[in-house]
């Protein structure tokens, strides 16, 4: 029966993993159109979802950025294409273009709609406009927008006036943006200019701007690139700032790409609360302070995104940063020097899990986790910090990285985040994924760290093996955005996780000791293995059909030296007011309080309930439901507040006990009044399992055979 329910597990876990990551193993570009308008299936503005993802476009020709690694050496040169040629006019007047993508935020919510509003409601000034192109959602809340055409308006001094339009075409091809972005340069020239991205982002992999009516097409890293460089060349000048009202894109990666084109960044590193960016608040300010820099006005767009946040009681996720480009090339070097620090430090396999350790217990951003999906977007600052131990460099990284975020804001979910993150794959997700993340890496050094731990786990190389030397040329040179071909990272496309990982070895195999605890203890090679210990806790279903996973618990004590842990589980669980036990995953853990996520359906729709956990009381704080990461990589915006009349249905993984076949499972229906009082209690009288779930540092994981806890009537627990 043990070795059933374990291989169960497994199977139910890699099928997660495997749902979370479909959008990125679709390959969207079609080799056999070129163009979109030659595809029989995307004709006269009308397009066949159904049997065809749109293609990302050909953005093969990269030219608005060189830079280079020598790895005879390491240095690293950087160089810019220049756009600046054409002298700005001298009226005074700030022109901001919004890329107004509205997808659901639009459709089921009016936020587009509202920030119009908002736009409008900013003082009157004749040195202030918003010039917004809208699409990419089934339905706009305004009669003023037409959601089956592309439409541009100007908004200024309280009106709005539709100035353009044109047939509909996905808001996520690069396209779109450069007809937007060149015609609105040309036709609204101005003194100052920036660019707002507005919609769902999904960080440095996935891009911004998710198209609703075209299979949530998004902008890439690459492509928006590619529709810059045609702006800039048009226009002869860079943006004053580039801004994403959007999740997730607060990244080093986009901060490369856009350091080109503009002067200064804003971006948040998680994701954003619905009501986005206050726009009156900003027309507010650059109607009294035109001649305001983007500096200045980059924290008015902090701090007033903040205090809109804290009226609606959600700002504890909150970030934004503002980002001096200028200062992104000397942030490049010092991080090229500490990525191949720490590339050869992963040499040492005494090392390399204390690294691996140390980057995962870093801040993440965007849930991370098998039920609400994966961004693996890792804050910068902080994975520098949990490897200077072992790889010189971290503090000049750091002390760069403050250099360039001259402002930021943060709730008290990341009071510590350095204001930029840097994509790291907390979870294998797929080659394309890889594929994609190697013509953006901003270093050969840290693209060779992160593939050389999937590789290794993927195809049972030896650590010892790996060459760097695959991604520079015959000359010894890296060149960004031009690595190997695609098929090199196939590697993946078979990989499975077992849970049996191999790398996962005892000098005490798991088991009840004397003293009547449930522990093990890894051998000196499962210490330099593994990346990171928990538990999973199930029980049988009342009906004794379903054996039931009721979640991760951080009730585990050990000691990563000796390699001896043990289960320090005292039987309580969260559970609903009625007494329903919750399947809890670990968001995040911090030395004060831990952050869940539980499966549930609120109102008949499928989402995660997040929930705040305090070590001090063990009081719970509900934080409210959030849909994580969709298919294609956007991250939902808005964690939704609870209020009176939600049914909440808890969900579960299970597999039936008859013929160990995956099964859906959901407790009882559970009617909110009030404000939600999640329990930390006593788990009710009767039998559960017990596993140990073991990371281990090349994507896989080892999970122990259960074994069985009894809670008596007292609330004692005896394995």
């Amino acid at each position: 029966m043990k070795k059933i329910l374990k291989k169960s597990i497994a199977i139910i876990l890699i099928s997660m993993l495997v749902l979370t990551c479909t959008s990125c193993d679709d390959e969207y570009w079609d080799e056999d159109y070129e163009e979109y308008g030659e595809s029989e299936d995307y004709e006269d503005g009308e397009y066949d979802a159904e049997n065809q993802v749109i293609p990302e476009g050909d953005v093969d020709s990269i030219n608005g950025l060189s830079m280079q690694v020598n790895n005879s050496n390491g240095d690293i040169s950087i160089s810019r294409k220049d756009v600046e040629s054409k002298a700005r006019p001298d009226d005074g007047i700030w022109t901001i273009f919004v890329y107004l993508c509205g997808t659901d935020l639009e459709s089921q919510s009016g936020m587009g709609t509202d920030d119009l509003t908002e736009m409008m409601n900013a003082s009157p000034s004749n040195k202030v406009r918003f010039v917004v192109q809208t699409g990419g959602t089934d339905g706009w809340n305004t009669s003023e927008v037409d959601d089956g055409m592309i439409q541009r308006f100007v908004v200024q001094a309280g009106n709005i006036e539709k100035v353009d339009e044109a047939s509909l075409e996905s808001m996520g091809r690069p396209d779109t943006l450069t007809d937007f972005l060149v015609w609105g340069t040309s036709e609204y020239p101005s003194e100052h200019q920036g660019l707002i991205m507005w919609d769902h982002g999904g960080g440095s992999i996935t891009g911004v701007c998710f198209d609703e009516k075209y299979s949530m097409d998004s902008i890439t890293l690459m492509e928006m690139d590619s529709a810059l460089l045609k702006c800039t060349e048009s226009s002869g000048r860079r943006f004053d700032f580039i801004g994403f009202d959007a999740c997730l894109m607060g990244t080093v990666e986009t901060a490369n790409v856009l350091a080109t084109y503009s002067d200064y960044m804003y971006g948040s590193e998680e994701t954003e609360p619905g009501s986005g960016w206050d726009y009156t608040a900003i027309g507010d300010f650059l109607a009294k302070n035109p001649d305001s820099d983007a500096a200045s006005l980059g924290k008015v767009v902090c701090d007033s995104f903040l205090e809109a946040c804290k009226k609606q009681d959600d700002d504890s996720l909150t970030t934004l940063s503002v980002i001096d480009l200028s200062k992104v090339d000397s942030l490049l070097t010092s991080f090229n020097s500490f990525a191949k620090n720490m590339y050869d430090a992963g040499e040492d396999s005494s090392y390399i899990a204390e690294i691996i350790r140390g980057i995962e217990g870093a801040d993440n951003f965007g849930g991370n986790n098998k039920t609400e999906g994966y961004t693996n977007m890792v804050d910068m600052g902080g994975l520098c910090e949990a490897c200077e131990g072992y790889a010189d460099g971290a503090d000049a990284v750091v002390k760069s990285i403050k250099d360039a975020v001259v402002y930021k804001v943060s709730g008290s979910t990341h009071p510590d985040a350095s204001g930029l993150s840097i994509y790291y794959p907390l979870a294998i997700q797929g080659s394309n994924e890889l594929s994609l993340f190697s013509k953006i890496s901003v270093s050969p050094y840290y693209l060779s760290f992160v593939d050389r731990q999937n590789k290794t786990g993927a195809t049972d190389d030896n650590i010892e093996d790996y060459d760097d030397n695959q991604w520079f040329e015959d000359s010894g040179d890296w060149d960004w955005g031009e690595t190997s071909d695609d098929d090199y990272w196939n590697y993946l496309d078979d990989y499975q996780q077992t849970g049996e990982s191999p790398y996962i070895t005892f000098s005490e195999e798991p088991g009840v000791r004397d003293d009547g605890t449930y522990g093990l203890t890894l051998d000196e090679n499962g210490i330099d293995s593994a990346a990171n210990i928990i538990a999973v806790v199930y029980e049988v279903s009342d009906d004794g059909k379903y054996l039931i996973e009721i979640g991760e618990t951080t009730d585990v004590q050990g000691d990563w030296e000796s390699g001896r842990f043990s289960d320090y589980f005292d039987g309580n669980w969260l559970s609903l007011p009625d007494g329903q036990n919750l399947a809890t995953y670990i968001v995040e853990e911090t030395s004060d309080y831990v952050i869940y996520t539980s499966p549930i359906l609120l109102n008949g729709k499928e989402t995660n309930l997040r929930m705040k956990q305090y070590y001090s009381d063990d009081h719970v704080e509900v934080e409210g439901a959030w849909e994580g990461i969709s298919e294609e990589g956007a991250a939902a915006r808005e964690i939704v507040k609870l209020k009176d009349g939600d049914v909440i249905t808890p969900a579960y993984y299970s597999f039936s006990m008859d013929n160990d076949e995956e099964a859906e499972y959901s407790g009882q229906e559970f009617t909110v009044s009030g404000d939600i009082e999640i329990k930390y209690d006593q788990m009710a009288m009767g039998q559960y399992y017990y596993s140990f779930y073991i990371d281990d540092i090349y994507g896989d994981y080892y999970i122990t055979d259960h074994v069985t806890f009894n809670i008596d009537e007292n609330g004692e627990v005896t394995f």
